[in-house]
């Protein structure tokens, strides 16, 4: 189900939303639980079979880590923990991958033979999250959680379930047990949601259909020019895609008196690889930092060590997103260019100034797009070679002019503006000036309601008169 559904917008949500509100505050936290595992249910009922599982596993292994006498008991309650989680993403999600590469050793008759797997939803992500509480619980950052119903609220809580933040348990703890709601949060929740609505429907939508068709074409009938337009309308669609889905995480936490933490930050504005990560889906980030890089031992055993280090963190963060050569392809151009820039590059692009370390950054990670957003490997490189060769031999054309339509330029804008902070710039400006005009003020309200009215009904609309409403991040 997603949030930029019908059925979430006008059947799903208002009915939690009605039962939270009616509800005494006791009963909230059960309400949540049943509803996150209605909503993962309703992508397969096998599916919610193993989220329950890995519910009940990592309870166990939590409570066996916090129970623990000795550090020695400790480790080796976590050393299962870490292996049964990571055998569920290994087995879900990588099977097939490691028997493609496995029976490039093995000629035609030896061949390995694997059954068609679905991928859960969300694995990824409710993984990496039980993986988190085991090690807050092993570093006695929190204590092991003793109430079931409440361990497995964190896990399945359904605005982050499918698609993040990756919240850590000792982020999120102290709210399970005892949060307040507020008519203040809740407003800014929904206003949150409509923003992050718009960004999903209005804009990736917009731009998806473009860059899908021209992914579709083999690299060799594409010209530069349509090569580098379906190539930015994917950067702009994934970003919108993706920011818009958590946008709307965040806000449907504040409607049930969570904060979930934020996870981009304009991350198109940055003017270094570094800065880039600093910014773009800052929860993953800050999960390999915190759980992998540091423990691997970070940046304080020399140079080489911490390179190697980086190279491990962004091979496994290629390889977290898909179970391709592709994403790992993308993973390690973005290492390279961490170490490159920890070796000095990033100084001399201070010296060069913003505007060229901007085009240098956006040029980074646009290529690196190529391989991510490409089928498979060889229709990456193709494609990258399109980029850059004269065009076509085949004389073929694609129509570009067919797409760019009244309601395609106007998101093109919108979006380009909306990459950078200027609207977060000017919302804080008429506060600022409005503050010093309180009459105002109630009419400023009026206004913005009145504008997420319109946005959330124009999304409707969108969504009631067209099927194409993708998600990217689904498949991870």
């Amino acid at each position: 189900m997603l949030f930029s559904s019908l059925l979430f917008l006008y059947v799903f949500l208002p009915v939690v939303l009605l039962l939270i509100l009616l509800s005494p505050r006791r009963w909230h936290n059960g309400i949540l639980l049943v509803a996150s595992l209605f909503f993962y249910t309703w992508g397969g009922v096998s599916y919610s079979i193993l989220l329950l599982g890995s519910i009940l596993v990592n309870y166990l292994v939590g409570k066996g880590i916090g129970h623990a006498a000795t550090k020695a008991k400790k480790k080796r309650w976590l050393v299962l923990g870490l292996a049964v989680n990571l055998a569920l993403l290994v087995a879900f999600k990588y099977a097939h991958f490691l028997v493609e590469n496995l029976n490039l050793l093995f000629n035609e008759k030896d061949q390995l033979t694997l059954h068609p797997i679905a991928l859960p939803l969300g694995i990824s992500f409710f993984t990496f999250q039980a993986i988190s509480y085991l090690v807050d619980v092993y570093a006695k950052r929190t204590p092991a959680q003793q109430n079931l119903p409440r361990l497995a609220l964190y896990i399945s809580l359904f605005p982050q379930l499918i698609a993040g933040p990756i919240v850590r348990y000792h982020d999120i703890a102290d709210q399970i047990r005892q949060r307040s709601l507020s008519w203040v949060l809740f407003a800014s929740g929904i206003e949150r949601f409509i923003l992050g609505l718009g960004k999903k429907v209005l804009l990736a939508n917009n731009f998806a259909q473009l860059a899908d068709d021209i992914f579709a074409v083999a690299p060799e009938n594409l010209d530069p020019l349509t090569a580098w337009v379906g190539l930015i309308m994917y950067s702009l669609q994934i970003y919108f895609d993706f920011s818009g889905y958590s946008d709307m995480a965040i806000g449907l936490g504040r409607m049930f008196g969570f904060h979930i933490p934020e996870n981009f930050n304009f991350p198109y504005i940055a003017r270094s690889i570094r800065e880039f990560w600093r910014r773009w889906h800052i929860s993953l980030s800050q999960w390999f930092r915190d759980y992998l890089y540091i423990p691997l031992g970070g940046n304080r055993y020399g140079p080489v060590r911490t390179y190697f280090n980086l190279l491990i963190v962004f091979f496994l963060t290629g390889l977290w997103h898909g179970a391709s050569w592709n994403f790992v392809i993308w993973g390690l151009l973005h290492g390279f260019f961490m170490i490159i820039e920890r070796l000095g590059f990033e100084r001399f692009l201070a010296r060069l100034g913003w505007g060229i370390s901007h085009v240098y950054t956006l040029l980074v990670v646009l290529l690196a797009w190529v391989f991510f957003r490409a089928p498979d490997l060889p229709h990456a490189l193709g494609y990258l070679q399109a980029l850059f060769q004269p065009g076509p031999a085949t004389g073929f054309h694609f129509d570009l002019a067919f797409y760019f339509g009244y309601e395609l330029c106007m998101a093109l804008a919108l979006a380009l503006l909306a990459a950078t902070p200027l609207f977060r710039w000017m919302h804080q400006q008429f506060n600022a000036r409005l503050a010093k005009a309180p009459s105002l003020l109630g009419i400023y309200d009026v206004f913005t309601s009145l504008g997420l009215m319109v946005i959330f009904l124009y999304c409707t609309m969108n969504l009631v008169t067209s099927a194409y409403n993708p998600f990217i991040y689904f498949r991870f």
